[in-house]
């Protein structure tokens, strides 16, 4: 049984990654990988990328997309929606997340 994801990926996220996928011809051995790393404007930025799966990792699928990420990392993620901007004011991934108390101005960084 597959775990359920404790993050989203919105419509336009997936059928942007489906086509980095493609277009980087990512192996069947990679993921994306979903997770945090201290340092950024806020104190915590998020890591999104496509990574082979590491000890200590959890495997979900999101419609098709293996996500990856480090166990201790749900804390912060939990509830997180990725969606991908396309649009004349952004463009790229954004992290929609309930669980952060701060955020800063680029939109990747948070702390909680």
């Amino acid at each position: 049984m597959t775990a359920v994801a404790p993050v989203t990926l919105t419509e336009g996220a997936l059928s942007e990654l489906n086509k980095l996928i493609d277009q980087q011809e990512i192996s069947e051995d990679f993921g994306l990988r979903i997770g945090v790393e201290g340092g950024g404007c806020s104190g915590m930025s998020y890591i999104l990328g496509f990574d082979q799966k590491k000890d200590g990792d959890t495997e979900y699928n999101i419609q098709g997309i293996r996500v990856f990420m480090n166990k201790a990392h749900g804390l912060y993620l939990a509830g997180m929606e990725i969606d991908f901007k396309n649009g004349l004011d952004a463009r790229g991934f954004t992290f929609n997340n309930p669980n952060a108390t701060s955020t800063c101005g680029c939109g990747s960084s948070f702390s909680a």
